[in-house]
């Protein structure tokens, strides 16, 4: 199989939005907000060039080549969680048993779920400036952050604690799940 010569993703900066490169670490920013992340390769490399940024990789193998396509997708998701932000949203769901959600520090406490006297705590270890989570009409969570990956670990922890163990899955459906995921 014939190998390619040179991988190369372009990735476009929108108006507005910074980005500098320090060693191995690439700093996205926009009025005052930044993300950071470290990409670390011999032969897979970040470089500014203009005022966009490109992953490129010389005479790669398969894993490379990959490589090179897993780091455009994070920079392009670190491009648009500074610009635009990024949005989870949950519903609870109950049939006989109201449950009562609540953000406490950095624990995120379900109460009262299928008539449990101990509630049941999902971590949230991020500062509410990383990612922010609502409560809105007692039963809607909506998760938001700039940081895909912290926003999508908040929402599947809370979804997690949520786990109904040792009943029929078809006859027992309370919980909080994730109905939406998106900008």
């Amino acid at each position: 199989m014939p190998r390619v010569a040179l991988v190369s993703h372009k990735i476009l900066i929108p108006d507005g939005v910074g980005s500098s490169i320090d060693g191995n670490t690439v700093t996205i920013s926009k009025e005052g907000n930044s993300l950071s992340r470290e990409f670390v390769h011999n032969r897979v490399e970040v470089l500014s060039s203009g005022s966009d940024l490109e992953v490129r990789c010389s005479l790669p193998r398969r894993s490379e080549k990959a490589l090179a396509g897993t780091w455009a997708a994070h920079l392009r998701n670190m491009i648009k969680g500074i610009d635009q932000g990024f949005e989870y949203r949950l519903k609870a769901v109950f049939s006989h048993f109201p449950m009562s959600l609540k953000v406490d520090g950095d624990k995120f406490r379900i109460t009262n779920m299928l008539g449990e006297k101990v509630p049941r705590v999902a971590k949230m270890p991020w500062t509410p400036t990383e990612v922010q989570v609502k409560i809105e009409n007692k039963t809607d969570i909506i998760i938001t952050g700039a940081d895909r990956e912290k926003v999508g670990q908040t929402a599947a922890n809370i979804e997690k604690a949520c786990k109904v163990k040792k009943r029929d899955p078809r006859v027992f459906q309370d919980g909080v799940f994730i109905t939406s995921k998106g900008a």
